[in-house]
């Protein structure tokens, strides 16, 4: 997107006026009326068509704009598509369900809190969705937390902390996609450097959580009915974790995403003819619409009904319209403008330190993960390149600054969901939602010292 051309130069006051403008048509809208972000996004774009319009730009070249905008984030399209497959095909193999099974499995162990996180983290990498893992296994902790009488708040932030974790680092998160094809960067290739940040991330929370644990076992009857609803559904076996294992495979030998996603597919769909018959009509409207589970257990259910291409509308039309929204600030020369006042002198570690205070400022005004990661990594890709950087630098400084930061902000998407669903007020959880807190703070102090950073060849 950086290469799309101003076709005007506005002035300073008009940018920052106009950026002032969208920020508050989506913050209201969204945190206000409760709208989703596509209507807001739209009223945006119609805004910034008016404003040229106005200026004299001929509307040709603004649609020019807003469709070059969109073109460059199609590559993200095509992979949203494939996770949607790749999800059903994961959940018929009973690859998901297998790990879930033998994840639970840890809840009888001692150091409550550490494991409520590692499980919810498990289960995040599984399914590649945070707030879907938060509104099922998270709500099960919660209860078992009111019996044990322990403090929900520590819970709440365990529960996130994990969630967040597992959509930062599951290739099936659409986040983790976002963030690596709108600046150009291998899936597998952005979730191994991010490692540099998650695993002492991982690590420090989980000790956290270990020395707040009451250190009793937390082996409850509501843990038992979701393994044995999971056991009954006839998905769990050890053979079904070999999908996982091809995927960990190609991404070692670092086969292409899209091909990676293809070829785990298939496997898994082959593999799904082990335990089951499953009549070609019935799994076309599978692939389609997603796995429909039926175990009698309505967390089991939430948790396996999922996937499908279908499941990936509702993100693509969202990105779509955020890279055409992109496309026109470009083409109006909102953003040129706005970051011409912006001198990192070549500094790397400033052209980083301003993307992740880019991240952030954009989830805490507008409250919306996409529009952080997508604006961010859209306006600093072209500076991480003149700095002298790869720029997996720059996708994994917007998940430490991105991702993981809207569950963080009481207004956000993210943290209105969860305090709904958790029944924990995001003020309370976000002192103990220790990896959200300590993944930015890491990759501040990579930023400014220069560890781990890797630099164009």
């Amino acid at each position: 997107m950086e290469k799309i051309k101003g076709a005007m130069t506005p002035t300073l006051g008009e940018a920052i006026g106009l950026i002032a403008v969208i920020i508050g048509v989506m913050s209201v809208s969204m945190i206000g009326f409760g709208a989703v972000p596509h209507i807001p996004m739209i009223g945006s774009i119609i805004i910034l068509f008016i404003y040229g319009l106005v200026k004299r730009v001929p509307f040709k070249q603004m649609q020019t704009g807003l469709a070059e905008g969109t073109a460059s984030g199609i590559n993200a399209v095509f992979l949203f598509l494939f996770i949607g497959l790749l999800i059903s095909a994961l959940l018929i193999s009973g690859a998901i369900p297998t790990l879930m099974f033998y994840g639970l499995a840890m809840a009888e162990l001692p150091f409550y809190f550490a494991i409520v996180f590692a499980v919810t983290s498990i289960i995040g990498i599984s399914i590649g969705s945070s707030l879907t893992t938060a509104a099922t296994l998270g709500v099960v902790f919660i209860s078992i937390s009111s019996a044990l009488d322990v403090s929900l708040a520590i819970t709440a932030g365990a529960v996130v902390s994990g969630a967040f974790f597992g959509d930062k680092m599951s290739p099936l998160s659409d986040t983790t996609n976002l963030a690596s094809t709108v600046v150009g960067v291998d899936l597998f290739e952005h979730i191994k450097n991010m490692s540099w940040t998650t695993v002492p991330a991982f690590i420090i929370s989980i000790v956290m959580f270990m020395i707040l644990s009451p250190g009793r076992s937390a082996a409850t009857s509501e843990i038992e009915l979701i393994r044995s609803a999971l056991e009954q559904s006839n998905l769990i076996h050890l053979y079904s974790l070999l999908p996982i294992i091809l995927l960990f495979i190609l991404a070692l030998r670092k086969v292409p995403a899209l091909l990676s996603l293809i070829m785990t597919s298939l496997f898994s769909i082959a593999l799904s003819y082990i335990h089951t018959s499953t009549p070609a009509e019935q799994l076309f409207g599978i692939l389609f619409s997603g796995y429909s589970a039926d175990t009698g257990n309505e967390a089991v259910n939430s948790l396996l009904s999922r996937g499908g291409l279908e499941s990936m509308f509702f993100t693509i039309s969202l990105v779509l319209l955020a890279l055409g929204l992109g496309g026109m600030l470009f083409k109006t020369g909102i953003i040129q403008k706005m970051f011409s006042t912006i001198r990192s002198d070549g500094n790397q570690g400033k052209v980083l330190l301003q993307a992740g205070t880019t991240a952030v400022g954009t989830n805490v005004l507008v409250g919306e993960q996409y529009l952080s990661i997508l604006l961010t990594g859209e306006t600093f890709a072209k500076r991480v390149d003149e700095s002298g950087l790869k720029r997996k630098n720059l996708s994994r400084v917007l998940e430490d600054a991105g991702t993981v930061i809207n569950p963080l902000v009481p207004w956000g998407v993210c943290g209105v969901f969860l305090t709904d669903v958790l029944g924990v007020a995001t003020l309370d959880y976000l002192p103990f939602a220790f990896f959200c807190l300590i993944c930015p703070l890491l990759t501040i102090v990579f930023s400014v010292t220069g560890w781990t950073l890797t630099k164009a060849d």
